[in-house]
């Protein structure tokens, strides 16, 4: 299945405990009906942290299920352990997953040799495309252009979720890689330059709670025509930038769709619920949208 355009880094609801699969159907049909291009379960916005491996297969497969190929499911299966990255990945792979998705390992702090290593390894390990994810923010190291184009030259490294900020390293890849290789915004406020700079799309969090809207701007930005995508990303801008810095991800997205009554507002720890002023503030912009 083809992979571009608005994918849904997916929430992972939670009910006493435990995976809250009706919600979580209820949210992937909302998406397929809103026209997204494709959903990304157990990734940093599904609190993947905190779920055990079989927790993880058992999100994968139950997204895969509902989906019933209707969009590619990219599974998130990234972890600071490669034996542990390949595990997941693999567990991906069997729970019929479309592809992967592994961010860069994290608190290790490889070099950029140990980081080819590891995606190469993962690689090599599954029959799945895999997109790695570069969030230095998170991991505290950056997968250099350099490294990106040579990681792109591995054959089912297919591309990139890019959060690193920097427009410059952004352009450098999408330039030294080709043009088939997929380059997706990472940060949904980096979701027009990118596209406008050569990439394939978004893994957007704002889509959990907006996907017509989100998917109707990248699909604007895929088209060239950059009127409609700038009006429409401007009217959107206030939901985006609330989901995204009010508090950490995904605290503001899954508080949005709590108010919106489609999940529990349900953490696992160390997450908690939103801080009151924060948790006010997004309140105040979900009335503006009428959202709630």
């Amino acid at each position: 299945m083809r992979l571009q355009g608005c994918l849904t880094a997916l929430v992972t609801p939670f009910r006493g405990g435990q995976i809250d699969h009706a919600a979580l159907a209820e949210l992937v049909e909302r998406q397929i009906a809103a026209g997204i291009n494709g959903l990304v379960p157990c990734g940093s916005t599904g609190e993947a942290a905190t779920l055990t491996h079989d927790e993880h297969v058992e999100v994968v497969r139950a997204v895969v299920r509902v989906t019933r190929g209707r969009v590619p499911v990219v599974a998130g299966a990234g972890s600071n352990s490669t034996a542990e990255a390949i595990r997941l990945t693999r567990g991906a792979e069997e729970a019929g997953a479309d592809a992967a998705l592994l961010i860069s390992p994290y608190y290790n702090k490889p070099t950029q040799a140990g980081i080819i290593q590891h995606f190469k390894a993962v690689a090599a390990a599954t029959r799945l495309p895999v997109l790695f994810y570069n969030i230095p923010g998170r991991t505290m190291s950056n997968l250099t252009p350099e490294t990106q184009v040579e990681l792109s030259r591995v054959k089912n490294l297919v591309g990139v979720k890019e959060a690193s900020g920097s427009m410059s390293q952004i352009q450098d890849v999408i330039a030294g890689a080709g043009p088939d290789f997929l380059v997706f915004a990472g940060d949904d406020q980096m979701t027009l330059p990118t596209i406008a700079a050569g990439g394939h799309g978004a893994i957007a969090v704002t889509s959990n709670v907006a996907p017509r809207e989100m998917t109707e701007i990248v699909d604007a930005l895929l088209a060239n025509d950059m009127v409609t995508a700038r009006a429409r990303l401007y009217a959107l801008l206030p939901l985006i930038r609330a989901l995204n810095t009010l508090e950490v991800n995904p605290l503001p997205v899954k508080t949005a769709l709590a108010m919106m009554g489609l999940c529990a507002e349900e953490f696992r720890l160390p997450l908690t619920t939103m801080s009151p002023g924060p948790r006010v503030a997004l309140e105040t912009v979900m009335r503006e949208r009428r959202l709630v």
